[in-house]
């Protein structure tokens, strides 16, 4: 067992509290950084899965997954400030 495979496996279980902290959240900010930081982990995991496996695409759902997520957070905050999103 490599280093890269103990940081795999310490960011999958980081992901999972992640997502307890989402399901019970007590405030809606606290689960809107949840949700952001679950992005973060899995583009953190889309990096490692590259490096063990030398696949190359990974990246792109990576890359993608790290645009939705910034974009997700902005709709969320705008939305959660009481504005409209076309404003």
């Amino acid at each position: 067992m490599t280093a890269i495979d103990i940081f795999l496996y310490i960011l999958i279980g980081l992901s999972f509290f992640c997502l307890f902290r989402t399901i019970r959240g007590p405030t809606i900010a606290d689960r809107m950084v949840a949700i952001d930081i679950f992005g973060i982990l899995v583009v953190g995991i889309c990096a490692l899965m590259v490096i063990i496996t030398g696949r190359k695409f990974i990246i792109d759902i990576a890359i993608t997954w790290a645009i939705l997520s910034f974009i997700g957070t902005i709709t969320l905050a705008k939305y959660l400030s009481g504005k409209k999103l076309n404003e």
